[in-house]
């Protein structure tokens, strides 16, 4: 699943992750703009996706992953979660410590977010 939260408008980076997993043989649910984090932990459950991919470019991964990572946690899904868009060094870490998977920056290359998900799945689709 590929999802936005809060009033980031830059979708561009979304979509283009959603073609690149689709490309790769995966199945992609999107949420679309404006969603909550709420929103976004219980659509995952609810539709059972395998990974949460959050892109965001308003600098603030750090709080959207927070909440969403603790709305799973009260559900008790174990669904990985990584992020891409806008980080500092500092965010970075912060994601990674609170237990996201991985954290890919602007300009990250495609190719490695989509490993990443593999990773993350682990399996490939035939």
């Amino acid at each position: 699943m590929v999802a936005k939260a809060g009033c980031d408008i830059h979708e561009r980076g979304a979509l283009t992750m959603m073609t690149a997993f689709r490309d790769a043989g995966m199945e992609v649910l999107y949420t679309g703009r404006y969603q909550s984090e709420a929103a976004i932990a219980r659509t995952a459950v609810a539709e059972d996706v395998d990974v949460i991919g959050v892109s965001d470019l308003t600098g603030s991964l750090p709080i959207i992953c927070r909440k969403i990572l603790e709305e799973l946690r009260r559900m008790e899904a174990d669904i990985p979660v990584f992020c891409g868009g806008l980080l500092t060094r500092a965010d970075r870490e912060a994601l990674l410590e609170m237990g996201v998977k991985a954290c890919f920056g602007t300009g990250s290359p495609v190719g490695a977010c989509v490993e990443k998900v593999y990773e993350l799945v682990g399996q490939r689709p035939s």
